[in-house]
C-alpha cells in the first residue's frame, strides 16, 4: 500500500477496470496462423515480421520472434527500428520497409485485411498484417491466454456489486470475445494508450469510484487518473510509480483481497474511533473531579494507567487486522 488514500477510498469503489493484456491475459500471445497473400511465403512473411520486431519488447513482438526461431527461420538485420503505440512497429529490413500492425495501421495506409482475417476474428484471434513497402503482404493470428483466475476474479467483484469494465487497444472482436467469456460488463476497445485515462474519466463523470488495475507504461496516466491506481507487481516500473496499490502477483483475484483490507481496515478505525470517543467520555469527567461531591476523587496515577490503557486497547484492536486472510486463492 503506497498510498494511504487508496487504502481509504478501495471500499467505496464500485468499478473496476482491467487492463486485459497481462492482467486479466497471461500476456504470453502465440502465434497460431501465418497468412500470406496469394503469391508469397508464409515462412518469409514471419520471417520479415520478425526480423521487424525483433527489438520489440511487446508481448505481441516477443511471439512474433519466438515462433520464428521455433521453425528455425533466420532473422535479417533490422535498421531504423521505430514503434508507434496501438498502431505497429516500422523498421527496414532486407533494403526494404517491413511494417507490422494491427487496424490502426490498415487505416492509416488506406489499406485492407486479408481475405482469412474475418475467420480468425470469429475465433477471438488478434490480428497483424505484415506490410512491406506499402503493401500487405500477409497476416498473422495470435492467441493469448485468459487466466484461470481472471473468472473468479470478476464473478467475485458482481457478487460484491461491483462493476467490471475492461480496457485494451486490441481489435473490438477479440475484446468482446474476451468479454464475454469472463462475464465482463463493459468493454473499450481499440483505445489507443493515450486516450486510456480519458476512458477513466469518463467512467468517474459518470459517478463511478474507479479502481484501474494495469501492468505496463501506456497504463501508467489511467493509474494516476483512477481513484484507486493498482498496478501488477510483475509490471513495468512506471506503472507502478504511478499506482497508490502494487500487487505482491499477478493474480486478478488479489483485487479483492485489496477490497477487504480496506474493509476491514474502515472498521477497525470506526471501532477504534467509538472506543476512544467513549472511554475519555467516562474517564476525563472523572479525572476532572465530577465525582468529587460525593466523596470519589480518581487519583492521578490511576488516571495516568487509564490512559495508557486505552491506547494500549486501540494499538492491540489493530494488530486483530494481522488475523485477515488475504491469499487470493482463499478469498
Amino acid at each position: 500500500m503506497k498510498d494511504r488514500l487508496a487504502l481509504e477510498s478501495m471500499r467505496t469503489v464500485d468499478s473496476v477496470l482491467f487492463d486485459k493484456t497481462g492482467t486479466l491475459t497471461k500476456g504470453e500471445p502465440a502465434v497460431v496462423a501465418v497468412e500470406p497473400v496469394a503469391g508469397l511465403d508464409a515462412d518469409r512473411v514471419l520471417a520479415l515480421a520478425a526480423s521487424a520486431e525483433a527489438d520489440s519488447e511487446h508481448p505481441l513482438a516477443r511471439a512474433i520472434v519466438r515462433a520464428a526461431e521455433e521453425k528455425n527461420l533466420s532473422l535479417l538485420a533490422a535498421t531504423g527500428f521505430s514503434s508507434s503505440p496501438a498502431v505497429g512497429v516500422t523498421a527496414t529490413v532486407d533494403g526494404t520497409e517491413v511494417r507490422v500492425g494491427g487496424p490502426h495501421l490498415l487505416r492509416e495506409l488506406g489499406a485492407a485485411e486479408i481475405d482469412r482475417a474475418a475467420t480468425w476474428r470469429e475465433d477471438g484471434a488478434i490480428i497483424l498484417h505484415v506490410v512491406q513497402d506499402g503493401a500487405v503482404i500477409g497476416g498473422l493470428a495470435l492467441a493469448d491466454e485468459i487466466r484461470p483466475e481472471s473468472r473468479e476474479a470478476v464473478a467475485a467483484l458482481h457478487d460484491l456489486g461491483i462493476e467490471v469494465v475492461m480496457i485494451t487497444g486490441d481489435a473490438e472482436a477479440v475484446a468482446e470475445t474476451v468479454g464475454r467469456e469472463l462475464g465482463i460488463d463493459r468493454v473499450f476497445a481499440g483505445v489507443r494508450p493515450e486516450d486510456k485515462a480519458a476512458q477513466v474519466a469518463a467512467l468517474q463523470e459518470e459517478g463511478r469510484k474507479v479502481a484501474m488495475v494495469g501492468d505496463g507504461v501506456n497504463d501508467a496516466p489511467a493509474l494516476a487518473q483512477a481513484d484507486v491506481g493498482i498496478a501488477i507487481g510483475a509490471g513495468t516500473d512506471v506503472a507502478i510509480a504511478s499506482a497508490g496499490v502494487v500487487l505482491a502477483s499477478s493474480d486478478p483475484r488479489s483485487v479483492l483481497s485489496v477490497i477487504d483490507l480496506s474493509r476491514a481496515a474502515y472498521r477497525k478505525m470506526r471501532q477504534n474511533l467509538w472506543w476512544a470517543a467513549g472511554y475519555n467520555l467516562v474517564s476525563v469527567p472523572l479525572a476532572a473531579g465530577v465525582l468529587a461531591p460525593i466523596g470519589f476523587v480518581l487519583p492521578m496515577s490511576v488516571g495516568a494507567v487509564l490512559m495508557s490503557l486505552s491506547t494500549i486497547v486501540v494499538a492491540l484492536n489493530a494488530q486483530l487486522l494481522r488475523r485477515l486472510d488475504l491469499d487470493p486463492a482463499a478469498r
